[in-house]
């Protein structure tokens, strides 16, 4: 689904009519926002976003916040609306309905002024096989912009353990290089919001926390806001402020993991979200 998030790839935007419905919360015991004042100091900002396609609904007046600064996770089952959520964030697809700011931008109407702030991650999307890494990562810091295009790239190459695979043609990669290469990708610009898909999908242990704990420090020094989506509920539990959890395209769920935890009766994440899965009520 995602082919290429820098900030000129996009075609025009077509013009969307916008219709928000209040409805009655489905999902007893869910505390929906207020949207006031606070919202300024969101980064990421959802209002009764609604995603049709060919007459199912994907997305069924989700609304959330990411505050700036902060780690949120976005969880929820397979075809939950996890990636047309992360899709619309990024300008990709339009909302049938509904509004989504990143960085006080309408990603609908204004894209272009918050594309080159922000960058996405996924293991599950491949830059192009022929190229080197190092053309790769050089091409996306040109698109960006980025000042000191060969510096950069050998800050992340020192950081993610790149040095030996920079000449090789990214189609050769394993699955777990290719990891780290998507997440040097997604760091070159210095983004201040960060979208993460699966970031230590195929990663051994070792691997996983190093990129962990690389996140959490660059997040702490940038003060860039990541939102997550991940089924790994220990990293989620880890590195999440704030974790909002989706089913069947509305959100089921949402709060602190020690929040959750408690309000579910629960000693892991992981039994949280299978009682959410499962309908278990809180």
């Amino acid at each position: 689904m995602y082919a290429c998030n820098c900030p000129y790839n996009w075609g025009p935007v077509q013009k969307t009519a916008v219709h928000i419905e209040t409805r009655e919360n489905s999902f007893p015991g869910l505390i929906v926002p207020e949207y006031g004042e606070s919202m300024s100091e969101a980064a990421i900002e959802v209002r009764h976003l609604c995603k049709v396609y060919d007459g199912v609904t994907a997305l069924d007046d989700v609304s959330f916040t990411v505050p700036r600064g902060k780690i949120s996770a976005l969880l929820g089952g397979n075809g939950a609306g996890k990636t047309t959520t992360l899709a619309i964030l990024l300008g990709l697809l339009l909302p049938t309905s509904g509004e989504v700011k990143v960085l006080g931008e309408d990603m609908v109407r204004h894209r272009y002024r918050a594309l080159g702030r922000m960058n996405f991650t996924s293991p599950y999307v491949d830059l192009p096989h022929r190229l080197t890494v190092w053309e790769n990562l050089d091409i996306y810091a040109r698109l960006y912009n980025v000042s000191r295009r060969k510096q950069r790239i050998h800050e992340l190459s020192e950081l993610l353990d790149l040095g030996v695979l920079l000449r090789r043609p990214s189609g050769s990669l394993s699955s777990g290089q290719k990891t780290r290469i998507a997440l040097a990708k997604s760091l070159l610009n210095h983004p201040e919001v960060l979208l993460m898909d699966e970031p230590t999908a195929s990663l051994d242990p070792d691997s996983a926390e190093r990129i962990r704990g690389y996140l959490q420090d660059y997040q702490q020094r940038s003060g860039a806001t990541v939102l997550l989506a991940s089924h790994n509920m220990m990293e989620v539990e880890r590195l999440c402020d704030e974790i909002h959890i989706l089913k069947q395209g509305r959100i089921a769920a949402r709060g602190t993991p020690r929040s959750l935890l408690r309000q579910y009766g629960r000693q892991t994440l992981e039994e949280v979200f299978i009682d959410i899965a499962r309908g278990q009520p809180a």
